[in-house]
């Protein structure tokens, strides 16, 4: 079960008090690791400052040149000689050593504001998914650098969206925004890296959202996978996180082996496929092929929305691939849509959750999103956007991502009701993530949100 949002929040922001838990160590703000994010430019290339994607390239070796990546792949093969035999041959960390701030100054910079700003004067959440994405890896890279190479040895890459909560709904595009983050728990190749994000109000930064990413580690040709260092928490607040970190690790495992493309609905979930059924037989009729939809609903395959992304080689990650929060955003936007096309009113997104990065996807790929409805209860929307790629060469289409996005509208919205068997199982599937979400957050009037 996910702890509620509001907790969540007040945890991870007491982590943040100086002189308790990761701040211990970094009171002299010279020493402190503060970036910027600088979302002017593409995800790949940013024209000044010291940020994060720019990190990313000097920790990792590669050019802002695309024809460049053969040579910068092959530098790379010479780190193989750094990656560790084992865990045991490498030093242990602590939380406070992966621990960076990031700053977003939209207030301090309007010229950063466009690529983030909606036509309702919001922040696009999207790009949000963007920057959380780069700032889990750079976090890794803290965790894992090894200070006797000059680049480092590893690829890491995003493997899992464990969870997104919205602690706070209304974000203001003229206000400054504060990542930050660390490693929260280890696995022998895998990291747990918990981000919260923090708006400026007055003198304040406020808590917005609270993110919890698993990274994996590869070796430098990204070809297998590599050892990543341990990890030692040192205070209570450090051993509630890693132990969290433990039950979550259980809660994945436990939510694969009961999937629905693994094992058969429970007793309580055939009732209720059962009850949906009848409730839309023809009451003229006795015959179970005649189907009417009670009022106030939608068929589920009515609510599909469906689009085609080429990708280009502007959108790629620091290893040539398509970056992982472009794959992201483009989802939720197509998401988005779907909720709104669907609820007749404009969503916000609640939470994020379970998003698998199941295949990388390759400059150059056709990348197909399709989108649906598959649950509703009064004014929230559960989306299900399916991504899946297909090569200029090959008709082959291959499922990459699988995401899952609960909106609130601002009104009460339909109910939507499956048709075939297919159909009930994503309808079941889509209850299950609605129920794991934390507590529902209340709609502002005074918030509206877009993609």
């Amino acid at each position: 079960m996910r702890r509620l949002a509001l907790r969540l929040c007040t945890l991870n922001k007491e982590l943040l008090i100086p002189g308790r838990g990761l701040t211990q160590g970094f009171q002299n703000p010279e020493k402190q690791r503060v970036f910027h994010m600088h979302e002017a430019c593409s995800p790949i290339h940013v024209n000044h400052g010291v940020c994060v994607r720019d990190k990313l390239r000097e920790i990792v070796g590669v050019s802002t040149n695309w024809r460049d990546h053969m040579k910068a792949m092959e530098e790379r093969k010479l780190l193989q000689s750094f990656l560790a035999k084992s865990q045991e041959g490498l030093p242990p960390r602590r939380m406070k050593d992966s621990y960076i701030e990031v700053l977003l100054p939209l207030g301090s910079q309007p010229e950063l504001r466009e690529k983030y700003l909606t036509v309702q004067n919001t922040i696009r959440f999207g790009r949000i998914l963007e920057d959380l994405d780069s700032l889990g890896v750079l976090i890794c890279y803290m965790h894992t650098r090894v200070h006797a190479a000059k680049m480092s040895p590893l690829s890491i890459v995003t493997a899992l969206v464990d969870k997104i909560d919205m602690c706070k709904t209304s974000l203001s595009p003229e206000q400054d925004i504060k990542f930050s983050g660390h490693v929260s728990w280890v696995g022998k190749t895998s990291m747990e890296v918990k981000m919260q994000m923090f708006q400026l109000h007055g003198n304040e930064f406020c808590p917005v959202l609270d993110a919890t990413f698993v990274m994996v580690a590869r070796d430098s040709e990204n070809k297998g996978p590599a050892f990543v260092n341990p990890l030692i928490p040192e205070s209570p607040e450090e051993e509630e996180l890693f132990r969290q970190g433990e039950l979550n690790k259980g809660r994945r495992v436990t939510f694969s082996a009961t999937s629905l493309l693994k094992m058969a609905p429970s007793a309580e979930e055939r009732t209720t496929i059962h009850e949906m059924f009848l409730n839309t037989l023809d009451p003229k009729t006795v015959s179970f092929r005649s189907r009417v939809l009670p009022p106030n609903a939608v068929w589920m395959e009515n609510s599909k929305l469906k689009s085609l992304e080429v990708c280009h080689p502007q959108e790629r990650n620091i290893f040539n691939r398509i970056f992982g929060g472009f794959l992201m955003r483009k989802a939720y936007e197509l998401g988005w849509a779907t909720a709104c096309n669907f609820g007749g009113s404009r969503p916000f997104v609640v939470a994020v959750d379970d998003i698998m990065f199941q295949k990388p996807v390759e400059v150059g790929s056709l990348l197909f999103l399709s989108s649906q409805v598959c649950f509703t209860k009064d004014n929230y929307i559960q989306v299900r956007v399916h991504s899946e790629v297909a090569s200029l060469e090959s008709k082959e289409h291959m499922t990459t991502n699988v995401f899952h996005f609960t909106f609130m509208s601002e009104k009460e919205v339909p109910l939507v009701f499956p048709r075939t068997y297919g159909e009930s199982m994503l309808y079941l599937d889509g209850k299950r993530h609605f129920n794991s979400m934390s507590v529902p957050v209340k709609l502002r009037k005074d918030f509206s949100e877009a993609p």
